[in-house]
């Protein structure tokens, strides 16, 4: 006789048929189904009770907060050097999780860029991003939350096939609508398993996801902060930025580009 460990809502957990690879968090059980969703993964899922281990809550991952110590550091010693003051870019952050978005707004603080969050639904973006954008007026904002790529509904080129992809789709191209050139404002947009191309093609300057992998969270903060902090006479090293992402160009892609950080004199 098999005896299976107690699972409630809000306990962490994962899959033995994915080898126990990514950590979820129950948020619902109805039915003998288990609602999951991902601890650090922008991902929803189900599963029955015989496939779920019990886990410990996943501590912070450090990975992102290590590239802005690292910043920070090569900032410092430039700051004591000279007489410059630095502007670094704004960002609107407009996502359909309401958790994820606590933490990118934890990342964009302990980065010291001023960021504004948003939790509205995917599919409600498109028409909320207009009033956003005039009275926000960032350099760059981040459509996210959640999406998915369904394979047997058919081919990764059709739209139809992805849960949110359309909905990024019509966000991006209302913010482009507001905002024609690229280096005026910055648009990443997309979660797990986008059609990167068609959001790219739709106006936005980064997307997810190249290989339709889940990804992390924070991969559209980390680009954004990247951006926010690289003076706006410098291009971004589009390769090495992609690498500060969880699953690197797997995850995220986009077009080339400079930073938006502004530089001024005197301090």
């Amino acid at each position: 006789m098999v005896i299976f460990l107690e699972i409630n809502k809000g306990d962490f957990v994962t899959r033995k048929s994915y080898n126990n690879d990514t950590v979820f968090k129950v948020i619902n059980i109805q039915d003998g189904i288990y609602y999951l969703k991902g601890a650090e993964v922008r991902l929803y899922a189900d599963s029955d009770l015989k496939d779920l281990v019990k886990c410990a809550k996943p501590e912070e991952e450090q990975f992102a907060f290590k590239e802005i110590d690292k910043m920070g550091e090569r900032a410092s010693k430039k700051i004591e050097k000279d007489d410059y003051f630095y502007l670094p870019g704004k960002i609107l952050h407009i996502d359909g999780d309401s958790e994820y978005l606590e933490k990118c707004l934890k990342y964009y603080k302990y980065a010291g860029v001023y960021a504004v969050g948003k939790k509205i639904k995917e599919e409600d973006m498109y028409e909320q991003v207009g009033l956003l954008l005039k009275e926000y007026k960032p350099d760059i904002v981040i459509f996210t939350g959640h999406d998915a790529y369904y394979k047997k509904k058919g081919s990764m080129k059709d739209n139809d096939n992805y849960k949110n992809t359309k909905n990024f789709i019509k966000a991006v191209k209302a913010a482009r609508n507001y905002e024609k050139s690229h280096e005026k404002l910055v648009i990443i947009a997309g979660a797990c398993q986008s059609n990167y191309e068609e959001l790219i093609k739709a106006g936005a300057n980064y997307a997810s996801s190249p290989k339709r992998v889940n990804i992390h969270a924070l991969d559209p903060a980390i680009i954004a902060v990247t951006i926010a902090l690289t003076e706006r006479n410098k291009e971004i090293d589009l390769k090495e930025t992609l690498e500060l992402t969880k699953y690197g160009k797997d995850g995220m892609g986009g077009i080339m580009g400079n930073g938006l950080m502004y530089v001024g004199y005197p301090r």
